[in-house]
């Protein structure tokens, strides 16, 4: 059987259009874009253009768009940032573990930090969101799309209703940009991280969008790269291949947003058919058109995963598995899920590759599955 790759929210694949500007930037681009002569000119241009197809994905100006490495320094460098001198910081329960770490750490050197939870539709509440605020509140993180549920929260409301209050927002929308229209003057948010990984573009190649008038001491300091908002010579390839990938999702980001969710529902009125006791999550809340996460009764969703990878489809739990025992997602119990109902849960992602033959394939997989691991083990305990 050939192989099923259904985790396009932890990576998808490079676009081949993609993979071809980067090769050539790192055959024929070879100088660092800092220096003055032609080679710089040149890798300094490559940049630029880059820098100017994220902006225009996000409806932003181009001097707003910082590089780099990953989404996770992008959330990083604004939770330190804002939190240099204390404060206080609210993010959603089931932000993105970057954002959370960052938090922690920032609690470990004096700041304070509150989380609010989402409600069992996978929706963060604006009211609870105000209601967390208090007056030495730096910053409020919101994540337009949650990566295992894959539920649309309420970020511009939540960013209206804070700059009311002088409270600037963080918006990690990674698992968002490129399946859906991001635009930042919409959501009215003050920084807003992206990741090219997730909708097609290379491993390394992030950004961080910081508003015109916010100031932002970067965390990576040393040269002044970035408009000496981070540090470092400029991975040029991957800054080259993610401005591809976002030029590519501006252009057709219509049609993706279609065609994911065609294979989106296609999944699921066929599980729906052929194993109905299976619980699609927040069925009825907004949604990502890629993402599924369903509970399989009965079943532990590890070894689901695990016996259907043997088999050669790739789907995730979403779940941490430490000393061998197995441990609900954390996103699953912050929104108030029973405990067996999170461990017998995958999230199923779907991607531009995927064709609606494979997505029929993956039901039959998993009905298959799941019916064996039931004559195997009958009860979850």
């Amino acid at each position: 059987m050939d192989a099923l790759y259904f985790d396009h929210n932890a990576t998808t694949p490079l676009d081949p259009r993609v993979r071809r500007e980067m090769i050539a930037a790192l055959e024929g681009i070879h100088g660092n874009p800092s220096s003055a002569h032609a080679f710089g000119r040149q890798a300094r241009a490559a940049v630029a253009r880059a820098r100017g197809q994220v902006a225009e994905l996000l409806g932003a100006a181009p001097d707003e768009v910082i590089f780099t490495a990953s989404g996770t320094e992008a959330n990083n460098a604004v939770i330190a940032d804002r939190l240099r001198d204390g404060g206080e910081v609210v993010y959603a329960a089931f932000e993105h573990p970057s954002v959370r770490a960052a938090a922690a750490r920032e609690v470990a050197r004096g700041a304070h930090a509150r989380s609010v939870p989402p409600g069992p539709d996978g929706v963060v509440s604006v009211d609870a969101v105000l209601g967390a605020l208090s007056s030495t509140t730096r910053l409020v993180v919101l994540m337009l799309a949650n990566n295992e549920l894959g539920t649309l929260q309420p970020v511009a409301e939540v960013a209206r209703r804070c700059r009311e209050r002088g409270v600037p927002v963080l918006c990690d929308a990674v698992q968002a940009v490129g399946k859906v229209p991001v635009r930042v003057d919409e959501l009215g948010v003050d920084y807003l991280t992206l990741g090219g990984h997730k909708f097609h573009g290379p491993l390394g190649g992030a950004a961080l969008w910081v508003r015109q008038g916010v100031a932002l001491e970067g965390l990576l300091v040393g040269a002044a790269q970035e408009g000496g908002r981070r540090a470092g010579t400029e991975n040029v390839p991957a800054i080259v291949g993610l401005g591809v990938a976002a030029a590519l999702a501006h252009a057709d980001l219509g049609d993706r947003n279609r065609f994911l969710g065609e294979l989106r529902d296609r999944f699921e009125h066929r599980l729906a058919e052929l194993l109905p006791e299976a619980r699609v999550h927040c069925a009825g809340s907004p949604r990502l058109p890629n993402t599924s996460h369903v509970a399989f009764p009965g079943v532990l969703g590890q070894e689901l995963m695990r016996v259907l990878d043997a088999e050669g489809v790739a789907v995730s739990t979403g779940a941490a598995c430490g000393s061998g025992k197995p441990e609900p997602s954390a996103v699953l119990l912050a929104m108030g899920m029973d405990r067996d109902e999170a461990l017998a849960s995958l999230r199923i992602s779907f991607g531009m590759t995927n064709t609606a033959a494979e997505v029929d394939r993956l039901v039959e997989a998993l009905v298959g599955q799941v019916q064996a691991l039931r004559r195997r083990t009958p009860v979850l305990s």
